[in-house]
């Protein structure tokens, strides 16, 4: 109820003002006279206000649209930068993961030819050591009308 009251007043206050400002009728040292220009100076400081009211909205709101749009912006460039560091650390830890691999192999193979070595080396030994602890088979034997006599002898040295 107010608010309309005000309007009212308001509006009644700007027609009485228009009319009174259209007849000049007004004199200087007029009460009524002081009287409008006192009601149109509250009429333009209302009217001024609700400009800049409305200025500084729309201001807040581009403001505002402005950094919801920054911020999305960062959030954005900020996700980039994690995924790029993401990107780096997974290559990264590849590579190391790879290096790891072919010492391990090299490292693995080194041991198995050593290995293999090794065994060439006592097979040959043992072969050599076999084939001089061969004992000598000396032996005769004499074939009879029936049967056959064998006397074998073997040395070992």
């Amino acid at each position: 109820m107010t608010d309309e009251w005000t309007l009212k007043t308001k509006a009644m206050d700007i027609q009485t003002v228009s009319t009174a400002l259209s007849e000049e009728t007004c004199l200087v040292d007029n009460e009524e006279c002081i009287k409008l220009e006192k009601t149109a100076i509250k009429i333009q400081s209302w009217w001024r206000g609700i400009v800049v009211r409305r200025t500084l909205l729309h201001a807040a709101l581009g403001a505002w649209a402005i950094q919801c749009w920054w911020r999305s912006m960062q959030n954005k460039m900020l996700e980039q930068r994690r995924s790029l560091a993401l990107k780096l650390y997974t290559c990264q830890e590849w590579a190391v993961v790879k290096v790891q691999a072919h010492v391990r192999m090299w490292q693995t193979r080194r041991r198995f030819l050593q290995a293999r070595q090794a065994a060439c080396i006592i097979q040959s030994h043992w072969r050599w050591h076999a084939s001089q602890s061969r004992g000598v088979i000396r032996g005769h034997y004499e074939v009879r009308a029936s049967q056959l006599e064998l006397d074998i002898e073997i040395l070992m040295t």
